[in-house]
């Protein structure tokens, strides 16, 4: 029997018709549409292709987009000004500073300069704060888009085996403390970690984020689990094109899993649609 793909480009495009619908509400009741600005700085090839995509998002969700391209040379100090008018600026309602950033520049000294409650990536240490201690946050968006997809699949996650791979600000701890509040029993795993097969075996989720082609092998996986893959790993092939794969032996894992994620097609489209409900969250927040 083979796994239930989960699609994530379906589950996105339910959630920002979601968004959609709410932005429209906000309009009537506020007379403008949510704000969302993105700062890049630098000629990064796939953050440049990340920020497009959610421009084109974020305006198609009836919010006012706005980017701001700075050169790889901008100063930290010219940074943290921007970011200083953007936090007074009410219009904005989110800030989302791209990363990576370059490396004259330290970006827990950005982040921490984002006002929090336009923080709509989650970064922010009084966010981070705030979910770790089980309080209303603004969640970052990769991890709140799985624990969407794996409540989807699996319902009540109460009491089950859920194992996370990778302990990054970004997505693992995040993503263990979202599991935590849903009453899942949590095992944050990492590079030190002794014997990853076995956890995986035990494992009735399974969040695999730690950026290593096909660490996770499929006879790893115990039969019906779910399997979220947040790997987006670039590989080369003999013809010498590139193609993206995931953490998870993805092929191997489909004859076992009861839920798996594709890569592509998993969980990045949830992510641009979780940063747009970010946005609507903030706005509204902001507006109370």
């Amino acid at each position: 029997m083979s796994a239930i793909i989960i699609d994530g480009k379906a589950r996105a495009a339910a959630l920002r018709a979601e968004v959609a619908a709410g932005v429209a509400d906000f309009v009537v009741a506020h007379g403008r549409a949510p704000g969302l600005t993105v700062v890049i700085v630098g000629d990064d090839p796939a953050s440049a292709v990340y920020v497009r995509s959610k421009g084109i998002a974020t305006e198609a969700a009836g919010m006012v987009s706005a980017t701001h391209r700075l050169p790889a040379e901008t100063s930290q100090a010219e940074l943290l000004a921007l970011v200083a008018a953007l936090n007074a600026d009410p219009a904005v309602d989110g800030i989302l500073v791209q990363l990576p950033l370059p490396r004259h520049i330290d970006a827990d000294t950005v982040i921490a300069a984002i006002d929090p409650a336009k923080d709509v990536d989650g970064f922010h240490p009084v966010n981070a704060g705030r979910l770790a201690t089980g309080l209303p946050a603004l969640v970052p968006c990769t991890p709140s888009g799985c624990l969407m997809m794996i409540r989807e699949a699996l319902g009540d996650l109460s009491g089950k085996e859920a194992l996370v791979i990778g302990r990054s600000n970004i997505v693992g701890k995040p993503m263990a403390a979202l599991l935590t509040a849903a009453s899942a029993t949590v095992t944050l795993a990492h590079s030190r970690t002794r014997d990853l097969a076995g956890h995986v075996g035990r494992a009735e989720i399974v969040v695999a984020a730690v950026g290593v082609v096909h660490l996770v092998k499929g006879d790893w996986i115990r039969p019906g689990a779910c399997v979220i893959d947040v790997g987006m790993n670039r590989v080369a092939l003999p013809d010498g094109k590139t193609r993206l794969t995931g953490d998870v032996d993805y092929d191997g894992a489909l004859p076992r899993a009861g839920w798996i994620t594709p890569v592509p097609g998993g969980v990045g489209p949830m992510t641009i649609a979780c940063l747009l409900d970010n946005t609507l969250k903030a706005a509204k927040a902001r507006a109370a």
